[in-house]
């Protein structure tokens, strides 16, 4: 069964602002003014393989995703 993600939640206190999560899916993510990375109000727009790959790549494991 495959499942879709509901929601994006971003812990800024991990969060390193590498922008390794922007640079793999630059339609959801992107670092905002405090270097930290924020969803786009149009990240559903994103495939979910995309997602997932960007969430995978943040080091500190900043990024996780809640699904139906």
């Amino acid at each position: 069964m495959n499942q879709k993600i509901k929601k994006i939640n971003i812990d800024k206190n991990l969060c390193l602002g590498c922008g390794s999560c922007a640079a793999i899916a630059p339609g959801a993510f992107q670092l905002g003014n405090d270097g930290k990375a924020e969803l786009l109000p149009n990240w559903q727009k994103t495939e979910d393989k995309e997602l997932t790959a960007a969430v995978r790549s943040c080091p500190t494991k900043a990024i996780t995703l809640d699904y139906y």
